[in-house]
């Protein structure tokens, strides 16, 4: 029995079906293609759960969101049992090719626009980027890919809903039972940063009063709050408390990160670590105005933007702080320098 046109095998409420030979060759093509030229059998991909890319160069999100996707991606080969097919929403195959040489998956050929605009229309692609997954049997996982590399990254594989409710679990119980551990370390990570590149255990922070600073080094609020932050950090250390600062970075440029870290006192989260993006969603921040969370070993957090709740057992510190909130240095001065 052939499939139907659009490649579509079962259709519920529920869930969609689809059979990827269908949906991704073409009448004269039976392959896709690498970004080396080479050719593969889309047979290759039976019994593979299967990412279906939806980008294109001139996409200022699809160019940020890629090298997570990559990173991702590039975890996964160790499993064998998940792919990535790029459909590319470039305007001209100098731009496809220049784009498609950063990835390591497999795309539909460019010349093949009949192919790519019947993809963007099967899965109601309504913007981009956009990361359908299939299961091994061609089932739609979910079209939400995105959303969920860009809150689980590697965890989320195998990408089902199952799955993914699991981790929205843990990530519950973890803030019911929050430390300084649960917060800033990872699987591949125990330690924070110096400006010099000094690898120091997290461990060690345990019992001092931490404060998270959300940091964009391309962000003119967070440059000039650091003047300020840096008097309240030394005369905090001057008189002997029991204080530190790790900054948790937003930058996509590794050399702007440096060049502004070295002028710090205070340890950091490395650049593009995972878990900065957790610590935004976790503390559900949504934008990129100032905030600082204290945190004595982790359990207590206190928001300090435009007001500032009082611990009293964390006063000393926080009446310092509260200074900030006035300060005309960086209050209403905030603004990034690019995009």
């Amino acid at each position: 029995m052939e499939s139907p046109e659009n490649g579509e095998l079962e259709r519920t409420n529920e869930d969609k079906k689809y059979d990827l030979a269908s949906i991704l060759c073409a009448p004269n093509r039976d392959f896709l293609v690498r970004n080396n030229g080479d050719q593969v059998k889309v047979d290759s991909l039976r019994g593979k759960i299967v990412g279906l890319y939806f980008s294109a160069s001139w996409c200022g999100p699809c160019q940020r969101f890629t090298p997570n996707l990559v990173e991702v991606y590039n975890e996964l080969l160790q499993v064998n049992k998940f792919e990535i097919v790029f459909v590319s929403s470039d305007e001209d195959d100098v731009s496809f090719n220049a784009y498609f040489s950063k990835m390591p998956w497999l795309a539909i050929p460019f010349s093949d626009s009949e192919t790519r605009g019947k993809l963007d229309e099967l899965f109601t692609v309504s913007g981009i980027p956009h990361l359908e997954i299939l299961d091994e049997n061609g089932k739609v996982l979910t079209g939400d890919g995105v959303e969920i590399i860009q809150e689980h990254g590697v965890e989320g594989y195998p990408f089902t809903s199952e799955h993914i409710e699991k981790l929205v679990e843990q990530e519950e119980e973890a803030k019911r039972n929050q430390s300084l551990k649960t917060l800033l370390v990872t699987k591949s990570r125990d330690y924070v940063i110096t400006a010099d590149g000094k690898k120091v255990p997290v461990a060690e922070l345990e019992g001092k009063t931490v404060g998270l600073y959300i940091f964009l080094a391309t962000y003119n609020g967070c440059l000039a709050f650091n003047t300020k932050l840096i008097e309240v950090y030394k005369s905090l250390k001057e008189q002997g408390e029991n204080f530190e600062i790790v900054m948790i970075p937003l930058d996509d440029d590794e050399q702007s990160f440096k060049e502004a870290f070295e002028h710090l006192p205070w340890f950091s989260l490395p650049v593009k670590d995972k878990c900065c993006a957790k610590l935004l969603r976790y503390f559900e921040l949504e934008s990129l105005q100032l905030w600082l969370r204290l945190a004595q070993t982790g359990r207590h957090f206190i928001q300090m933007l435009l007001t500032l709740s009082m611990n009293m057992a964390q006063r000393p510190i926080l009446s310092r702080l509260r200074n900030l909130q006035s300060s005309k240095s960086w209050k209403g001065k905030e603004g990034r320098t690019n995009t």
